[in-house]
């Protein structure tokens, strides 16, 4: 082989090397108080005393306003290979109806559990507009300056 062939192979291989490279990337996530304002948090604390303490939660459950969420995550990326999770730290805080704090827990990753998730359809039945119907359908529905002589400009 001649040494042109064999700098081009060398070349070849080694740019073939570079582009599978072992790029990790580590991304934090999430919104987590440190553990020392999260050992000041006790029973009987109001809401305003917990955002001053730990500050604005992650998140607040949208059907029970006085259950708040505190979670951060640590993802871990490899080139274009699906993310794994890392660590994931959630403080729940539930607040009575007085709006202090009720009982609050801390869960990590090992305490969570995987949910499959359901690819079934649900099938709906309705209306399956042909063609004329789907190109043609709304042809002179729509109407810019309204219609009859209330929206007509006088001149």
């Amino acid at each position: 082989m001649s040494t042109r062939k064999h700098i081009m192979l060398n070349l070849f291989v080694s740019l073939l090397l570079t582009a599978c490279s072992s790029d990790i990337f580590v991304s934090h996530c999430g919104n987590m108080p440190t553990e020392e304002r999260i050992s000041q948090l006790q029973k009987g604390q109001t809401k305003d005393e917990v955002l001053d303490i730990l500050g604005t939660p992650s998140s607040v459950v949208s059907l029970d306003q006085n259950t708040w969420i505190y979670m951060s995550s640590d993802i871990k990326k490899v080139a274009f290979f699906k993310p794994e999770e890392l660590n994931r730290d959630v403080l729940t805080i539930r607040f009575n109806q007085y709006n202090q704090v009720d009982e609050f827990e801390r869960l990590s990753k090992a305490q969570g559990r995987e949910v499959a998730i359901n690819e079934d359809e649900t099938k709906t039945y309705g209306n399956r507009p042909g063609f004329f119907e789907r190109y043609f359908g709304g042809v002179g529905q729509f109407m810019p300056f309204g219609h009859g002589s209330s929206n007509q400009v006088n001149q």
